[in-house]
């Protein structure tokens, strides 16, 4: 059960250092200050971001629920070590819930739902895209697809889907190329219209052939940086 502090108040301060520190070592892991399979340990990284050791390991642990970082009984934490095979199982995962999610989300738009929180995160990606800023970019792409998922209302498909955010987004930003946003974009453009107009089978057909066809080609060029297994 999450406690929900008033505004201003110390609970409240003490989320936001959590949720700030979260994000920077997020940021650390995605920029290769934190190289795979790295120590984070406590001590260090609360020195070196200036917060105490607590908004650090609370922030460990989230990162550890969304599969950038391991947990190591006795050891502490480490970042996780990118290989071919976890991008090849996210691919499949992505192509089991993600299509899934896309049509039902349809399918509950059809009903009389609403679309307007993917809406939303098209308008942040449009923004992002057109200011060319890679983190933002990679972060939209993240939360349109996220959005997906979130609007099944399915509570399990939604902590099922969670410990693949972090290696998701890590995943778009080093695969980003100079003319991928916009064409991400145009393609998330199409699957959110499809959605919005309440087109179950058509939302499904185009979120399996926006993930299904980079396959191929993501392996092809990270199998020269990354390990295979």
């Amino acid at each position: 059960m999450t406690l929900t502090a008033e505004a201003g108040g110390p609970a409240a301060g003490a989320a936001s250092q959590v949720e700030r520190t979260e994000e920077q070592i997020r940021a650390g892991i995605h920029s290769g200050a934190y190289p795979p399979d790295s120590r984070l340990r406590e001590r260090e990284v609360a020195e070196a971001l200036g917060v105490s050791r607590v908004p650090v390991r609370e922030a460990l642990m989230r990162l550890a629920a969304e599969g950038l970082v391991e947990l190591e009984p006795r050891r502490g934490a480490r970042v996780r070590r990118l290989t071919l095979r976890d991008v090849e199982e996210l691919f499949d995962l992505r192509l089991s819930l993600e299509v899934f999610a896309a049509r039902r989300a349809a399918e509950l738009v059809a009903s009389g739902g609403s679309h307007a929180s993917l809406r939303a995160v098209m308008a942040e990606a449009e923004a992002a895209t057109r200011s060319a800023d890679p983190a933002g970019i990679a972060a939209a792409n993240t939360a349109f697809h996220a959005e997906l998922i979130t609007m099944t209302g399915n509570r399990l498909l939604q902590s099922s889907f969670q410990r693949s955010l972090g290696l998701m987004h890590w995943l778009f930003g080093i695969t980003a190329t100079e003319h991928g946003a916009e064409l991400h974009r145009a393609e998330h453009d199409r699957i959110c219209r499809a959605i919005g107009e309440g087109r179950p089978r058509l939302a499904e057909a185009l979120t399996y052939a926006h993930i299904d066809i980079r396959r191929e080609p993501v392996l092809r060029d990270l199998a020269r940086v990354l390990p295979a297994q």
